[in-house]
Formats: structure tokens, sequence, C-alpha cells
């Protein structure tokens, strides 16, 4: 068994090759082998998105506070709130982050395939975010 204590694991900015705008991640747990997953709480301020990425395994997102957006490649922008869970398929292009006007942080929760668990890609751009 193992407790990880709430504060004893820093806060880090989302960096700007990744994401566009003011983020912080937190991270929650990262397993050993043979296990693989991992998770981080994830906040967005309003206006701020992660790039396109895939995840190898596919990922999780619980959405905790605030509003949100999601899209999928060649999908439509969704919005997502508190109490919503958003399954991403293994190698699906997508991005995800807050409202424009409404932060909003989620559990991001992903398994690592041969130790990559995301590929990142292009800055998703403004137009893309409005919909």
């Amino acid at each position: 068994m193992e407790i990880k204590r709430n504060g004893s694991q820093a806060s880090a900015k989302g960096p700007a090759d990744w994401f566009t705008g003011t983020v912080r991640i937190d991270p929650l747990f990262q397993t050993s082998d043979p296990a693989r997953a991992q998770g981080a709480s994830v906040t967005f301020e309003p206006g701020a998105r992660t790039a396109w990425h895939t995840h190898p395994l596919g990922q999780t997102l619980i959405v905790l506070s605030g509003a949100g957006r999601v899209q999928r490649w060649g999908g439509h922008v969704e919005e997502i709130r508190p109490g919503d869970v958003v399954w991403f398929s293994p190698g699906e292009k997508h991005w995800h982050g807050a409202s424009p006007t409404t932060a909003m942080t989620h559990i991001a929760v992903q398994e690592a395939l041969e130790g990559k668990v995301v590929d990142w890609m292009e800055h998703v751009t403004d137009a893309q975010y409005r919909g």
C-alpha cells in the first residue's frame, strides 16, 4: 500500500508547447510496472486548452468543476460539466479545455504503452476552439 499525502506532490504549470493559456497540473498517481495507469488533476483557466494529441491506450476525463469543451478530430466541439466522464479511444486525436468564460478542472487518467502516455501535436487554433 502507498498513500500519497495531499500536498506532497508539486503542482506544475502546463508547458506552452502542449497548452494554450494558463493550465495547472497536479499529479495524483503514477503506477509502476506491471501496472501502467497514471492520473492528474488539471485546471484550465477560461479559454485555456490542450494542443491536439492522442493517447496510445486512450484517456478518461472526469470533470470535477466549472465548464469545459472537448473535441475529437472531425467532430463538433462539445460542452462538458461537473460529473461528466469523457472517454477518448486509443489513438483518437482530440483536445480539451475550459470554456471561454469559466475555468474547468478534470481528472485525467491514461495508461502508458512502452513508457509513453501521450503524443502531442499542433495547437488548437482559435477558430477550432470556437467551433
